[in-house]
Order: structure tokens, then sequence, then C-alpha cells
């Protein structure tokens, strides 16, 4: 996965997340998704150029929430990709995340 972290005004930080997100990227992904949280107060994650998403990538998801929610910070799903929401809608965890559903026309 190709991942784009753009930092914002204040304490707000976005990441592009591109490609896939899956097993065979989830070691190398990890870290960079929780430095981009340690980095910010509010963290917006945009998944509308998501390929592919699996059960790993859906992993590191909750864990970046979870990790936001220990630490007091928000992190909020901004776009998602058809392939992400397919994943979120199959676990049923769109609302563990909380954010309304955006997907990219087209």
């Amino acid at each position: 996965m190709s991942i784009t972290v753009e930092t914002g005004d204040g304490d707000r930080c976005r990441l592009i997340a591109a490609g896939n997100m899956t097993i065979y990227e989830a070691a190398a992904d990890k870290q960079v998704l929780l430095d981009a949280l340690d980095g910010a107060k509010e963290l917006c994650v945009d998944l509308s150029a998501l390929g592919r998403i699996d059960t790993a990538g859906l992993q590191l998801l909750i864990l970046l929430k979870r990790e936001a929610l220990k630490a007091g910070k928000i992190m909020r799903i901004i776009a998602h990709s058809r392939a992400s929401l397919e994943i979120l809608d199959g676990y049923n965890v769109i609302s563990y995340f909380g954010d309304p559903v955006v997907i990219p026309s087209g």
C-alpha cells in the first residue's frame, strides 16, 4: 500500500491510503499508520484510492481506531473505496468507526 500523510493546520493530519491493504503490506503499513496517529490529535483517513483490503487491513484500521480512542484522539474515515466499504459492511463494523459512508463517484 502507498500511504501519503498530509499535515494540515494545527494538529490535524490527513492520511491517504492507495493500492492494497492486505496481509502482504500489513507489517510495513502498521508503523506508518501509528506514526501518523502519534503526530496528530485528529487523523482523517481517506480510503477512496484503496483497491483491495483483506482482514489484515481491517485489523490495521481497527487498531488505529482503538489506539486513537485510547489516546483521546480522533480518527475518522473520510472517504471509502468500494473494497473498503465491502469489508467494513461484511464484518459489520461500519458503526464501530462511526463515520458517514462516502464513496467517490465513478
